[in-house]
């Protein structure tokens, strides 16, 4: 591996308390436009419905919209729930994307409903459609492909795009998928890093060369939020871990503001659930994170990382990514840090 990686950001859209949605959407566009000023590869949204907080439910919609506003950043998804869709469907919606925005265009697969049962029921799904998840991501490879032309069912736009697919997990099942299939990998440290180690290791001994790609290409995502002192940034990252609460007691509501009082907000078990789930996190000033991120990428050796920053305030999401370049770990493609 290089000295530096490639840096990518991923994004919920999310919606603070008392805004409009119109607000989070504004707000991310104006996150996305920040990341490619800065440098970073791609910008990724993540599929979730049933979220108040959360804007990317129309995940292609979205993208479509960020991709208007920006000129190099990568735009995709981290990811699609595969189980929510028909693979036409999205074959069509990602091969319309490419259409307007080029070779700038992911496509990173979860298998995991990304919502609750009765959601899923909305959406007139059932949770065994998640069992065809192989299935279903080798029909997008081939429907995304040059091989349908002789195919009585073909995607247009889609057909002949090869919009790059990734495949996201959280345990050994999408690290073996991905290996068997030959595509880059995505483990969902950022929420879910219980089997990280384990996962990534099982993919890159189980990994056969395909045409999509020639060796192993593991992509880590994990919490980032810079600050000019840590004091600052954990404050901030309060939202972040309230987020995780609600989430976890069923409760519904907007991006939460920050709060200096955490201990009255989460019980101890809460506590240790949410510090589990998120111990994947960077929270600091660039001195005080800068040897914590080194440490992890030297133990796991990621191919790329992709952060994210699901805070309440605007302002410290932006001046984290102003930050970002101060860290000399990641391969930028701006002509120089703005910080």
């Amino acid at each position: 591996m290089s000295n530096t990686i490639p840096l990518s950001f991923l994004d919920l859209a999310p919606v603070p308390t008392g805004k409009a949605i119109a607000v989070g959407i504004a707000q991310t566009v104006e996150i996305a436009k920040k990341a490619e000023e800065i440098g970073l590869d791609r910008y990724w949204m993540a599929e979730h419905h049933n979220m108040p907080g959360i804007a990317s439910a129309a995940t292609s919609v979205l993208l479509s919209h960020i991709g208007s506003q920006t000129e190099r950043i990568r735009i995709g998804a981290g990811g699609i729930m595969l189980p929510n869709h028909a693979p036409l469907v999205v074959a069509e919606q990602f091969g319309t994307l490419q259409a307007l925005y080029g070779d700038r265009v992911d496509l990173g697969l979860g298998r995991a409903p990304g919502t609750d049962g009765a959601t899923f029921q909305a959406l007139r799904r059932q949770m065994k459609d998640a069992e065809r998840f192989p299935q279903d991501v080798q029909e997008l490879l081939y429907l995304l492909g040059n091989g349908t032309d002789n195919s009585p069912v073909q995607a247009f736009p889609g057909a002949n795009s090869n919009v790059p697919i990734w495949v996201l997990g959280s345990s050994l099942f999408g690290a073996t998928l991905a290996a068997h299939l030959g595509l880059p990998y995505v483990f969902a440290s950022h929420f879910a890093p219980q089997m990280l180690g384990q996962a990534i290791a099982t993919y890159r001994e189980q990994f056969k060369p395909s045409k999509y790609l020639a060796k192993p290409y593991v992509m880590l995502a994990a919490n980032l939020l810079l600050a000019d002192d840590d004091e600052t940034a954990h404050y901030h990252f309060t939202s972040a871990q309230q987020s995780f609460v609600r989430l976890r007691r069923g409760e519904r509501g907007q991006m939460p503001k920050p709060t200096h009082d955490m201990d009255s907000i989460w019980s101890a078990s809460e506590k240790m659930m949410v510090d589990n789930a998120l111990s994947v996190s960077f929270i600091g000033s660039v001195e005080s994170v800068e040897p914590k991120l080194a440490a992890f990428i030297a133990q796991y050796q990621p191919d790329e990382l992709i952060v994210t920053a699901n805070v309440y305030d605007q302002a410290a999401r932006l001046r984290s990514l102003e930050l970002v370049p101060q860290l000399n770990l990641f391969t930028l493609q701006a002509d120089a840090a703005i910080a």
